[in-house]
């Protein structure tokens, strides 16, 4: 049986890994101004520097129903069954539109990753391997379901302007954390944000410190994969979260970046690790 493994523009995976791991993609949309693009046309860099020009953030529009339509049924076409893992749903309209069009559909599941970025390729390789493994599509959906909690999702921010710019951060918060020169960690639980410890330093120290904790705190990792995924970051912070990720074992080590609608929300110079947090 030959089984799609699908998601948003939001699992944050360069073209190589999507291929790799055969993961298709429906794109969001990115609206800065009057003009708008697919993500993936307009990239993060590109993003940056409208806001830089501007002071305005570009908005995101979930997928809707009509491009959900189009790309169940491309896939229906080629597969015999999909499964689709969506941005959480405490996010992002996505979810609700998917789930309304796949409903309409046979051989089509939705699954709410309660995620987003390369925690719903965390989720998305692993269902892949069942797959390829000869499960049946009740049994990945099955298996997937249940590691959804265990599913660790965080990044050290430089700021919270992009958060308060998109309506996440209260102005408040956002001038506390400016004039204090807090540099937080924001966490997803339950498919929702929120603001985690608070750091102050240069970025390699602050990226550095979020690592252990996090690591100390979610101390069960599965070793099989860890993702770096950050909007920007110099080569040697990278490459020093590597190391560090080595040293705790994880076999497989994937650098990636954020694409343009996480970083809309993110912001410059924001990185985090992203495990699976049920091995040990």
């Amino acid at each position: 049986m030959r089984i799609a493994i699908s998601a948003e523009s939001a699992i944050d995976l360069p073209k190589d890994i999507l291929s790799r791991y055969d993961i298709r993609t429906v794109p969001f949309t990115l609206v800065m101004g009057e003009e708008s693009a697919l993500d993936g046309e307009v990239s993060s860099a590109d993003l940056f520097a409208y806001t830089q020009k501007t002071g305005k953030l570009p908005h995101t529009a979930a997928v809707n129903e009509f491009q959900y339509e189009e790309h169940f049924g491309a896939l229906r076409k080629e597969y015999d069954y999909v499964i689709h893992f969506s941005i959480s749903s405490e996010i992002s309209s996505a979810f609700a539109n998917a789930t309304s069009v796949a409903s309409k559909m046979d051989g089509v599941a939705v699954i709410d990753s309660r995620s987003l970025s390369t925690g719903i390729a965390l989720l998305a390789i692993a269902a892949r391997e069942l797959a390829e493994s000869g499960a049946a599509p009740a049994e990945i959906i099955e298996k997937i379901s249940k590691r959804i909690p265990s599913d660790q999702t965080s990044f050290s921010l430089e700021s919270v302007d992009y958060l308060y710019k998109g309506g996440r951060c209260s102005l408040l918060a956002m001038l506390g954390a400016n004039i204090l020169k807090i540099k937080p960690e924001i966490y997803v639980r339950d498919g929702k944000m929120y603001p985690g410890k608070k750091y102050r330093g240069p970025m390699k120290k602050v990226v550095l410190d979020y690592v252990e904790d996090t690591l100390s705190e979610f101390n069960k990792p599965d070793l099989t994969r860890v993702f770096i995924t950050y909007s920007t970051a110099p080569e040697e912070v990278v490459e020093a979260v590597r190391e560090r990720l080595e040293k705790e074992g994880f076999k497989e080590i994937l650098a990636t970046r954020a694409g343009a609608t996480i970083s809309c929300h993110c912001g410059p110079h924001c990185l985090g690790i992203l495990y699976m947090n049920d091995g040990k």
